[in-house]
């Protein structure tokens, strides 16, 4: 791309937005689908200036649940990355632990947060939850990234992992976790709402959507969505910037000499050990817990009863929603992962079309999942459709991010090399960009999973109807706190096992 095509196109991109809004408009005040689902932005800024009091005092609220919560969890994943990194077989034994507390499902744990914790308490705690995992696992894939001449070099003038950390493993993993928090922000805001719903809080856009769903105003639904996602966007941004002043400022020359070591044959039992460990951690704790706090085994039963309960007739219900729940979530997985990887792969091949989709894509992923909910049942019915559809919503966009940070990490003297050769941009994304961010595509695949039973999950509880949703849903109505640990238990085991079955694909690729 030529300079001059460069400095043209935020003004094609301008353009555009503009004519996008000119046909809303249209659309809005000319069809009936303007009067139930897509009110004019006209209507939709007047029904937010009659609102705007209450905007004021829902927002604040999550504004502050959600920074909160970023804060916590950006602190906890940090500190956590370092320790991992530094300690291989500390992260192999708390891998059980981390993944657990990512696939715990939002609108299962909020409700029950509410139950130990008071005020805001709920909705910090649990975007601090949503917001950790992607932090940690995306620094801990930056601080690991590292060429082995660097480390080479380090060691020849004698320095040890204290130095390599400070050297090149923290400046090295910049892009990364850079690329980790403009997926958490988001989330955190996420979280926050899905906090609200089941908290009693009497403010907050979650409180104040719920108040709205029965109104059937589209005008005050779609204000509130999109206030939620510039709140989502601006934490976006506010990581966007950063990453790419770091990104013009530095590249890499050339590329590894060498990829990362895998494990020896010889440390098949230390690993086998450690992962034992990762499966029997969670659940000490987790009675650890109950034992510390006293808190009434009615409400929070330990591993053993819930153990007991499901051997005790409960699995048949969980087995047939997980029939119907798991097919939607995989379609959800694949879909989502493949409208990532095809806006990724635009980066390279068309950026300015890329650039021009990429704000209708955060505007997707940031709005709150229940604002989509009275549009989803418009168009796509409460059938299969919605259940995938928003399970792709929450997919696609952070594993988008993680992939076009990959993609954005080439060494230019790779892509020198194909057009040297004459290939085109084609060539480049197959036989360079792909293979060079396969780690990132991996990351990208683990980090989604657990996102699409969440949003599956979402979509049953609202929509649908039928799934593992809607039993936990139905189970939390009639106070069946057995059946609902039993189903968060059961989900967070299904997303450790994709995770998993993600890792080893990607050894045996990587071998």
């Amino acid at each position: 791309m030529t300079p001059s095509s460069d400095r043209q196109a935020p003004l094609r991109i301008l353009i555009g937005t503009l004519a996008l809004f000119a046909l809303w408009e249209y659309v809005g005040h000319t069809t009936e689908w303007g009067r139930f689902i897509l009110p004019p932005p006209d209507r939709i800024l007047a029904q937010f200036w009659t609102d705007r009091e209450l905007y004021w005092l829902h927002g604040l609220s999550t504004l502050r649940s959600a920074g909160l919560g970023f804060l916590i969890g950006t602190a906890a994943a940090l500190l956590a990355a370092f320790v991992f990194c530094l300690s291989p077989a500390l992260e192999l034994a708390f891998r059980g632990l981390n993944i657990a507390i990512f696939a715990m499902p939002a609108i299962v744990i909020g409700p029950l947060l509410v139950i130990f914790f008071q005020g805001n308490w709920p909705q910090i705690i649990l975007a601090a939850l949503m917001v950790y995992f992607p932090a940690m696992s995306t620094c801990l894939l930056g601080l690991k990234e590292v060429d082995p001449r660097l480390a080479d070099l380090v060691a020849v003038y004698g320095g040890g992992p204290g130095k390599l950390m400070r050297h090149v493993r923290l400046r090295g993993a910049l892009p990364s976790l850079l690329a980790g928090l403009r997926v958490a922000a988001p989330l955190a805001v996420l979280g926050a709402v899905l906090g609200e719903f089941g908290s009693g809080a009497r403010w907050g856009f979650g409180t104040f959507l719920l108040a709205a769903l029965p109104q059937g105003i589209p005008a005050r639904l779609w204000g509130i969505g999109i206030a939620t996602s510039l709140i989502a966007l601006a934490g976006f941004v506010a990581f966007l910037l950063p990453a790419r002043r770091l990104a013009s400022s530095t590249s890499a020359v050339t590329m590894a000499a060498a990829r990362p070591t895998l494990p020896s044959p010889g440390d098949r039992w230390r690993v086998w050990t450690l992962a034992l460990v990762a499966a029997v951690l969670p659940f000490a704790l987790w009675s650890l817990g109950l034992w510390l706090t006293g808190i009434n085994p009615i409400v929070a039963p330990g591993p053993l009863r819930t153990l007991d309960f499901v051997l005790d007739g409960g699995w048949r219900d969980l087995f047939a929603a997980l029939g119907q729940t798991l097919p939607m979530a995989g379609l959800g997985l694949l879909a989502g992962l493949a409208f990532a990887f095809v806006l990724a792969a635009l980066s390279i091949l068309a950026p300015t079309l890329a650039r021009a989709l990429l704000p209708v894509a955060m505007v997707l992923q940031n709005m709150p999942l229940v604002a989509l909910v009275p549009f989803v049942v418009l168009m796509f019915g409460r059938g299969v459709t919605a259940s995938v559809f928003m399970a792709v919503l929450v997919v696609f966009f952070p594993a988008y991010v993680l992939l076009n940070q990959g993609f954005s990490t080439i060494p230019r003297a790779a892509n020198d090399l194909v057009q040297v050769y004459g290939g085109g941009r084609m060539k480049q994304l197959v036989h360079v960009a792909i293979p060079y961010s396969i780690s990132y595509l991996f990351a990208a695949a683990r980090l989604v999973a657990p996102q699409a039973l969440l949003g599956v999950m979402v979509a049953e509880w609202l929509l649908s109807g039928i799934g593992l949703g809607n039993l936990l849903n139905m189970a939390r109505a009639r106070l069946d706190y057995e059946m609902v640990w039993a189903g968060a238990v059961v989900s967070i085991v299904i997303s450790v096992a994709v995770y998993e079955i993600v890792g080893a694909l990607e050894r045996r690729v990587r071998v």
